[in-house]
């Protein structure tokens, strides 16, 4: 019998790559709709309850494969509904994924790597730093253990998600065959179902996997700008160093040419106090996207004990705000939500076992600079 860390886990494997699976043990490729939608419309983890498969198939089936999802080891939910689960992986390391929800929608805020590759400023994932990239079924295994929250697990109208956001943990891009996968099972019928429009997949601006996610999906995306010029996202976002802002927009507006619909990106712009909040701000940032369909969500900055910014008054968002709307943008300002249990944006941080030592310095620089 095959040790069961060998076995294959058919959690994250999309239509095609379950199809091939099949075909390997001299099945028909029908028995990829089945697996599927066991797994992903029944949250069956048992080969046993897979009853329109032969006993010998499903005793095959035991020798070779698993099904298995994310451990959790936390499940809080916050006093405004938002739910966060805290998920440990493979070799101990757990990221966070959450629960928004809002009316009839529910949106899932959905990691793709332990810790974060990058080290924006403002965002406490990266000060934890980094691991490594999560597999397809650890992506997808968020929304199936979410999922598997609310029973019974059956799709319909009345599914607790409704939307996906990349926007945990990680910067998608750069685990990027891993989150493909996992967005197209959110998006398959067998599985999840979710519409393209409602997959989002933001991004601090990784520009070469920006072209070629526009030759393999068609999922919303969202991207993390957070500054009007390139001197002040040089500060906020590193990557900006690489792939300047003129060269982001310009792979965004690929992106957004090759959809056989018009859809507009969202502009995800972290307000902070004293940084980047003044109404010079907004008037540049109005002028920077006049070519660029797009809408931009202000998000007002969620305070963490690593960084010393401060989040903006009220007042200060709302005239960015207004500056924006009376340029002609929809402007909305993000509702700051289970920030109780830090599940707020930017707040999610999970068990790294920062391969950086990037932790390390900021820790050490905390207690220089108490």
């Amino acid at each position: 019998m095959t040790a069961a860390a060998e076995k294959t886990n058919l959690l994250g494997m999309p239509k095609a790559k379950m199809e091939a699976f099949f075909e390997t043990l001299g099945e028909k490729r029908f028995r990829a709709t089945q697996m599927l939608q066991w797994i992903h419309q029944r949250g069956a983890d048992d080969f046993d309850q897979m009853t329109n498969m032969s006993k010998a198939l499903r005793e095959k089936l035991k020798e070779v494969a698993e099904i298995r999802g994310p451990e959790v080891v936390y499940d809080e939910t916050s006093k405004d509904g938002t739910r966060k689960w805290v998920m440990r992986m493979d070799n101990g390391n757990s990221v966070e994924t959450v629960l928004i929800p809002d009316g009839e929608r529910g949106t899932l805020c959905v990691s793709s790597q332990i810790g974060c590759s990058l080290d924006c400023t403002f965002c406490s994932t990266g000060k934890r730093g980094f691991n490594r990239n999560l597999t397809a079924a650890e992506v997808i295994g968020q929304v199936w253990v979410a999922r598997k929250a609310f029973m019974p697990f059956e799709p319909g109208p009345d599914r607790p998600i409704t939307n996906v956001v990349m926007m945990g943990m990680g910067e998608p891009l750069l685990n990027f065959d891993n989150v493909v996968d996992a967005m197209n099972l959110m998006m398959e019928d067998l599985a999840y179902g979710i519409s393209k429009r409602r997959v989002t997949l933001s991004t601090s601006g990784v520009v070469p996997a920006l072209d070629r996610l526009a030759e393999v999906t068609d999922v919303s995306l969202a991207i993390s700008l957070h500054a009007p010029n390139d001197e002040l996202r040089n500060k906020l976002v590193p990557l900006n160093k690489k792939y300047p802002i003129a060269e982001l927009l310009a792979a965004t507006k690929r992106y957004f040419a090759r959809l056989p619909d018009k859809r507009k990106a969202t502009i995800e712009y972290t307000v902070i106090e004293g940084m980047n909040d003044q109404p010079e701000h907004a008037r540049e940032l109005a002028e920077l996207l006049r070519d660029l369909p797009c809408k931009i969500n202000l998000i007002p900055f969620n305070p963490f004990p690593e960084s010393d910014f401060r989040r903006p008054s009220m007042n200060a968002t709302r005239r960015f705000q207004n500056i924006l709307n009376e340029a002609g943008y929809i402007a909305t300002v993000r509702t700051t939500r289970g920030d109780d249990i830090d599940a707020a944006c930017g707040q999610l941080v999970g068990r790294v076992d920062d391969r950086t030592k990037r932790s390390q310095r900021y820790i050490a620089v905390q207690q220089v600079n108490p």
